[in-house]
């Protein structure tokens, strides 16, 4: 069996297995934080943390190296918490389970938080050497970037002199992303009130489905368990009288839903009749959706009779209405960069409680103008149906440099390596660029990264040897020279 410590480049992957050893979900990163400090400090290296624990780093530039123009080295310490159902496993206490199987590293049950703990492995393995040559490093961890960004939003950066910024932090080698998608996160909210009732409890659960990144996977058309969870209901509706106990679906807004599981109350004579009906929605899904979705399943579980609280008549009609008539998906394509999403939202997040219905969304577009008219929408929908809508974490767009003296060199430096041009693209999914480029006068920026699958759901895999050449390629970008 090949042990995760054997490995290369031995020093990257020694340090992502203490990364994943720590639990470090968005807004649990302390730990991780503090590593990252105690880090540099045993080192003599210059570090500052700040009250939201995001880190900076910085190593002055090896013999012979003074003058060239400083590199900051950047990602984000949090990861997407994503399990699958039936694993038991605490993300606030336990280290990731990683596995391997020689060709890719991957975490049982779990998502891996390859990103962007790679990020944060190649950089420790950079600071922790003492033969790489390099110009002054400024390496800058932010946390809470999974949700909203918060951590780039807020950190404080006078203290760096780079112009020149290498953002570790997307998943397909051989692609340097020169822009991205500014985003928003969307709560709404539908009031709701219950009544009493008593019947036949029954269980449905969807699940199986392929999810992906609401970013970097929503052109690929996957099904959203929300929204084909209230397709099957109203359509329930049509034949049998129901009332609704529960109902929650998916774990994080930039998560395309998994999942989505609703309890509902029927009489026990139609009982038949709702097993009936779900088995054939199962095959439609399964047949509409083969192609993105194949393990897709519709699983339905008698349970005893009950007496309790369902939602009112007019709540649930509301709560249906919202759910069958919301935005989702791409909204725009871009018609500058052809193949490239403009616009979109997801509806990551549903869940049902005592006072409203909640809806959560990623939204993301490439111009200000048209995420403002998105989440105009959005807030006319809420309002429609007697809703509250409040956004969060709103961070712009990175807009496309054409004059990239550091993308010239990146691209310089990658074709010199392997005969080949790079690929210059833009992505839908947001980085921290955009917000970083506000902070610092005249950033020029870059992201690039190993090959990653499956980011934010549990088939999540790090491909190895992608890793290694991405590895070789920082050791080269960091010593080739500009001034001579």
């Amino acid at each position: 069996m090949i042990k995760i410590e054997e490995l290369e480049p031995r020093e990257v992957f020694s340090y992502f297995q203490s990364i994943c050893n720590i639990p470090h979900g968005s807004y649990h990163e302390k730990e991780l934080s503090d590593y990252c400090v105690a880090f540099a400090k045993e080192r003599g290296l210059s570090v500052t943390q700040d009250s939201i624990f995001n880190v900076v780093i910085v190593k002055e530039a090896t013999k012979g190296y003074e003058l060239e123009e400083p590199i900051i080295i950047q990602g984000h310490l949090d990861m997407v918490c994503e399990k699958k159902e039936e694993f038991d496993f605490n993300f606030e206490t336990e280290g990731l389970k990683l596995e391997t199987d020689g060709k890719y590293l991957y975490a049982n049950g779990t998502t891996l938080g390859g990103d962007d703990g790679i990020a944060v492995a190649y950089a420790l393995a950079i600071l922790a050497s003492d033969s790489i040559q390099h110009p002054r490093l400024e390496v800058v961890f932010t946390v809470s970037e999974e949700v909203g960004m918060e951590g780039a939003a807020g950190i404080e950066l006078s203290m760096l002199r780079g112009k020149r910024l290498l953002n570790i932090d997307s998943e397909e080698e051989g692609i340097m992303l020169s822009s991205c998608a500014g985003g928003v996160r969307a709560y709404c909210e539908i009031p709701v009130l219950y009544e009493k009732s008593t019947g036949q409890r029954i269980k449905m659960t969807l699940r199986g489905l392929t999810g992906g990144h609401s970013g970097v996977e929503i052109h690929k058309w996957r099904a959203n368990a929300n929204l084909l969870m209230g397709r099957m209901l109203l359509q329930l509706q049509k034949e049998v009288t129901y009332g609704i106990i529960s109902l929650s679906g998916g774990q994080k807004d930039n998560a395309i839903p998994r999942e989505c599981t609703v309890e509902i109350l029927v009489e026990q004579e139609d009982v038949s009749l709702v097993q009936k009906l779900i088995q054939q929605f199962s095959k439609i899904y399964q047949h509409e959706y083969k192609m993105t979705d194949p393990e897709m399943e519709v699983e339905l579980v008698c349970l005893s009779e009950w007496e309790g609280s369902v939602l009112s008549k007019s709540s649930w009609n509301k709560t249906l209405g919202f759910l069958t008539s919301t935005p989702n998906g791409i909204q725009m394509m871009s018609m500058e960069i052809e193949g490239l999403v403009e616009t979109s939202l997801n509806l990551g997040i549903m869940e049902l409680g005592m006072e409203h219905i909640l809806f959560t969304y990623a939204v993301r577009s490439a111009k200000k103008s048209a995420k403002e008219a998105l989440c105009d929408k959005l807030t006319f929908l809420t309002n429609l149906f007697e809703g509250n809508i409040r956004m969060t974490g709103n961070y712009p767009a990175w807009e496309y440099k054409a004059d990239s003296v550091f993308r010239e060199k990146m691209c310089a430096v990658y074709e010199e390596m392997y005969g080949v041009r790079p690929k210059v693209e833009a992505v839908h999914a947001g980085l921290e660029c955009g917000l970083l480029s506000e902070k610092i006068e005249g950033l020029d920026c870059v992201s690039i990264g190993p090959n990653m699958s499956g980011i934010h759901t549990t088939e999540e895999m790090l491909d190895i040897a992608s890793v290694k050449r991405v590895w070789e390629y920082l050791l080269r970008l960091l010593e080739t020279k500009e001034t001579e």
